[in-house]
């Protein structure tokens, strides 16, 4: 069985070039299948039956994992199935039809458009880190962009004069995206200093070593500048969510910013439909006099 395992890994890695972080927690959810079937002396992969493969799902679940780990587990035996069905090596799929526990859902964290103009108008230090972290900076929100593919991106993926960016996605599945007015001008006032630190390779974002940046290293400096111009704890991705939110408020464009994020399910877009609405409804409450909702504890 841990030979299939090891198969389906490498077909993933070769085949579907998935990322590492994809690899481990696939491996980790199959691992964690293998050892219930081991424990209920099932000795191949086809004598997994639904109704086996959903009792493990409800005794993970009272032992405290949350909904979006088992969903993402019965992603791993959905696909990994799949394969065993393409490979001639099972007949059926004991994943489909399954879902995961329903979990509260979660609402990212968002700047408001006044906080994201507070980080991005301070005052930028005209030297290479200044002008390197406000074109990141700059990037990021114009753009949407996810840490992974501003680390990858390279002095060819832009167009400055169209104002796009190419860029590399999930599933190595390319997009191109816009790039505002005011990150194409930081871009610019950073190229003029990058090639002070002799760059090593044609990587947009570098170190004064003249390295490609790590996502480490964007994420600290992400952070840093939240501390400093905000106050406040700051990642690229509330940055891309800001991005999406403030998009779909101002064109109520779903399939647009589906487009722009690199989202393959719409499903997955539609988070932000939730925060929209949490902003129009804050407005509403505050500007019409008649229809202000009750506090909690007051009575009608």
């Amino acid at each position: 069985m841990q030979a299939h395992v090891e198969g389906y890994c490498h077909h993933l890695r070769t085949e579907r070039q998935a990322s590492p972080h994809t690899l481990r927690a696939f491996g980790s959810d199959l691992a964690k299948v293998a050892e219930y079937c081991e424990q209920n002396q099932i000795t191949a992969w086809p004598d997994l039956t639904a109704a086996k493969l959903r009792r493990l799902v409800a005794r993970l679940h009272q032992h405290g994992q949350a909904p979006k780990s088992l969903a993402r587990l019965l992603s791993a035996v959905r696909g990994f199935y799949g394969w065993l069905l393409r490979e001639g090596l099972c007949d059926h799929n004991p994943a489909v039809g399954l879902s995961a526990p329903k979990g509260e859902r979660r609402l990212p964290k968002v700047l408001d458009t006044d906080r994201a103009q507070q980080l991005l108008d301070g005052a930028v230090e005209d030297d290479f880190i200044g002008r390197r972290d406000q074109a990141m900076l700059e990037l990021f929100y114009s753009s949407g962009l996810r840490l992974s593919e501003l680390a990858g991106l390279d002095l060819d993926a832009l167009d400055l004069t169209e104002g796009l960016v190419r860029v590399q996605g999930k599933r190595n599945k390319a997009r191109v995206v816009p790039v505002g007015g005011k990150a194409r001008e930081a871009v610019r006032e950073w190229l003029r200093m990058r090639g002070l630190a002799s760059p090593a390779d044609n990587a947009l974002f570098i170190s004064k070593r003249g390295e490609r940046l790590g996502q480490q290293a964007i994420r600290l400096r992400v952070q840093a500048a939240g501390q400093r111009e905000l106050g406040q704890r700051l990642h690229p991705h509330m940055l891309r969510h800001s991005f999406a939110s403030h998009v779909l408020e101002s064109s109520q464009d779903l399939r647009a910013v589906q487009e722009m994020l690199g989202h393959a399910d719409i499903s997955t877009t539609q988070i932000y439909t939730h925060l929209d609405f949490q902003h129009l409804a804050k407005v509403y409450d505050s500007a019409h006099p008649r229809a202000k909702r009750l506090k909690d504890g007051e009575q009608p």
